[in-house]
């Protein structure tokens, strides 16, 4: 049965109940209400009538009270209601007529008074009894009533307290499956064996959560599985892993995380990664170090180990969730790296002297003191001074690569008006500018300040900024060499008119080794990595600006 019917039914038992108790009280009412009406037209009237005749009595033999009589008489005689009343009024009727027809003497009347007033106490007597009966009639009624009221009573008192629990229960039973489902509890079921809208309900309900434990069951034992397996990686992970939640509570830490740390797993697992900063400088370090720094330097193994930090965040929809910070270590890379630059600089130093000397032997082959040359002698030496020259450069770039990389470069830092460095480069460029016909212009802003550098250093990077404009603009064009204050430092620039650089190359131009592809000018490809190691060892600032197809502007910053 419906729900909607079962309350509709409900309400129109209490509206039954409600109509009988209605009915029986009117119908009660109704009854003792044509009791007394009957008492007195039966009763009440006959003794007024009798009343009547015994004043006429009193008031003598006249006429009027004779016709007085009469006509309570007969009025009496139509309102007979009692057992033996028509008797006595008949014999009334017989003494008045007599005593109408002359025989009026006392004992005529005292006769007809006697049977009047014997009707009169019949009445009475019968008013009295109707009376009592009306009373008992009354009582039983109210009995009849109350009983009915309590029985009407009990059954609406049990109906309020049982009906709404027939609507609440099943309401609070789906309450608590919903919230044992909101809670993962997938077990939870609904048992409503009524059939209306709640074990409709119920039935839904059930299906749902068995499809739910199944899925939650599916799902949990490949969860698990998933989660064995990535722990089982973070364990064999070669690098240090350490993972931390939205909170910054530590998560995981892999074996090489606890192990550079020097800590125990459970003395940092579910702990606030800044509570154990406290007593562990090298986790405060990797919270606070920033990313872009090369490297840390970490005493592990039994000697000073690299390490590279890398930190992940994690984000779920827009939401962070957690971070993950990973410890490269990068130990032999770096060995290999200062193993490299050693021999380079080995090699290039080795090479710089005997290159110097052959230099030295081709510019005497070409001095005419020692002896002619024919014109195939001449281009051949030519020739080998340019090699030999082109080698020398190679091998002092590589030397200054080094002195960079390993730390040892040395910087004589001064107080240096920007003329000067300007000056000094124009002055090594010019000839380089001359044999291609190009002007080198020089813009230097009113009020420059002078700049902390080191001059031959910095003149070196500017000449390497002018010999590749050189290098790349077409002759007879025009290079321009600004100076202005910017930013609180001074900063040059070089504007040429070349081809200029494509944007995807733009952020690889001071890589090492890196040459743009499609140049016709070939080059070692360290000059601008050079230049960018010299400067950044300064606290400057080095970059580029490009519109392919016309010209490139490279600049650094000094304060």
């Amino acid at each position: 049965m419906k729900i909607k019917t079962k309350i509709r039914l409900s309400l129109l038992f209490l509206l039954a109940l409600i109509l009988l108790l209605a009915v029986t009280g009117s119908f009660y009412i109704n009854r003792l209400a044509d009791i007394s009406s009957a008492i007195l037209k039966d009763n009440y009237e006959s003794i007024q009538y009798t009343k009547n005749m015994i004043q006429a009595l009193d008031e003598g033999d006249t006429d009027l009270a004779i016709a007085k009589f009469e006509k309570n008489l007969v009025a009496e005689e139509n309102n007979i209601t009692e057992v033996g009343e028509k008797d006595i009024a008949a014999e009334a009727r017989q003494l008045f007529e007599k005593y109408k027809a002359g025989s009026r003497d006392a004992q005529t009347g005292s006769i007809l008074r006697q049977k009047i007033l014997e009707v009169q106490d019949l009445n009475m007597q019968a008013i009295l009894r109707k009376n009592q009966s009306s009373t008992n009639t009354t009582r039983r009624i109210f009995a009849y009533i109350t009983i009915l009221g309590t029985l009407c009573f009990l059954i609406s008192f049990t109906f309020v307290i049982n009906f709404p629990g027939m609507i609440a229960d099943p309401i609070q039973e789906l309450t608590r499956g919903i919230r044992d489902i909101a809670g993962r509890n997938y077990s939870s079921r609904l048992n409503f064996t009524a059939h209306d809208e709640f074990g409709e309900v119920a039935e839904a309900f059930n299906a749902m959560a068995i499809k739910l434990d199944a899925y939650e069951n599916s799902n949990l034992k490949k969860l698990m599985t998933e989660k064995k397996r990535i722990e089982a990686i973070i364990s064999n992970f070669k690098d240090a892993v350490i993972g931390l939640d939205e909170n910054a509570h530590v998560l995981f830490a892999n074996p090489i995380a606890l192990s550079i740390l020097g800590i125990h797993e459970g003395d940092i697992i579910g702990r606030y990664a800044a509570d154990v900063a406290v007593y562990n400088d090298l986790l405060r370090s990797l919270l606070q170090t920033d990313d872009k720094e090369k490297f840390i330097k970490i005493f592990a193994d039994d000697k000073e180990s690299y390490f590279v930090k890398e930190k992940l965040e994690i984000d779920n929809e827009g939401a962070h969730i957690g971070s993950v910070i990973i410890l490269r270590n990068i130990t032999k890379f770096q060995e290999l790296d200062a193993a490299k630059t050693n021999f380079i600089a080995t090699i290039s130093h080795e090479l710089k002297t005997p290159i110097s000397s052959l230099k030295l032997s081709l510019k005497l082959l070409s001095d005419s003191r020692i002896g002619q040359l024919n014109e195939e002698q001449r281009k051949l030496v030519e020739t080998m001074d340019g090699d030999s020259q082109r080698l020398l450069k190679i091998t002092g770039e590589l030397l200054d690569m080094t002195q960079v990389e390993s730390g040892n470069i040395n910087l004589n830092i001064r107080k240096v008006k920007p003329e000067t460095i300007v000056e000094q480069a124009i002055r090594s460029s010019q000839n380089l500018a001359d044999s291609k016909h190009i002007k080198l212009e020089v813009s230097i802003a009113p009020d420059t300040p002078e700049v902390n550098t080191d001059l031959e250093k910095t003149s070196w990077v500017l000449l390497n900024f002018l010999t590749n404009a050189i290098r790349f603009s077409p002759e007879q064009s025009r290079i321009t060499v600004a100076v202005v204050p910017k930013d609180g430092k001074v900063q040059f620039s070089v504007q040429d008119p070349g081809p200029g650089i494509q944007e995807k190359y733009l952020n690889k131009v001071f890589d090492r080794y890196f040459q743009i592809p499609g140049t016709s000018t070939k080059g070692t490809g360290m000059g601008l990595a050079i230049s960018k190691d010299i400067i950044e060892k300064q606290n400057g600032t080095i970059g580029v600006q490009s519109d392919y197809g016309r010209g490139s502007r490279f600049w650094f910053a000094l304060g």
